[in-house]
């Protein structure tokens, strides 16, 4: 009567297989790429700076209706350019889908004040019950006058 052994702790095979690892990490490194951009949804604007800026967290929400004056004196409706002329129709517009009747208005900090001044004009004849303005906190010194 034979025993037969086996020898089965040879066939254990010790590699690690890191394919499917490096797939899913291109995989990743592909959405994450076109993602990315679509994540930027504001204008480059330079808005002004404040000592004690008002929080406002409802600029952030995707609902949000924010019209932005560039410092050149372009005016954008979210991400897309408007023609200050159809600026109150297209307010108009997106209102009739919403509750909220604020707008807020990201305004460069070296933009003329007379466009800026016509924008909200345009938005407050659109029915625009609050118009807010966005602002950054300054940092830094907090008094420019030495305080």
């Amino acid at each position: 009567m034979g025993v037969a052994i086996r020898n089965e702790g040879k066939k254990v095979n010790s590699n690690i297989n890191v394919t499917p690892m490096v797939d899913v990490m291109l995989v990743l490194l592909i959405i994450f790429m076109v993602i990315t951009p679509m994540l930027q949804q504001k204008v480059q604007i330079d808005m002004a700076t404040v000592v004690n800026p008002t929080a406002m967290p409802d600029a952030d929400k995707e609902d949000a209706i924010v019209v932005a004056v560039t410092r050149d004196g372009r005016i954008y409706l979210g991400q897309n350019p408007v023609d200050p002329s159809q600026l109150g129709s297209q307010v108009r517009d997106k209102l009739a889908e919403k509750t909220d009747k604020t707008i807020f208005i990201r305004a460069d900090a070296r933009a003329q004040f007379k466009v800026v001044e016509d924008a909200i004009d345009d938005v407050r004849t659109a029915g625009v019950e609050t118009v807010d303005l966005l602002t950054q906190k300054r940092e830094g010194n907090q008094a420019a006058g030495g305080q």
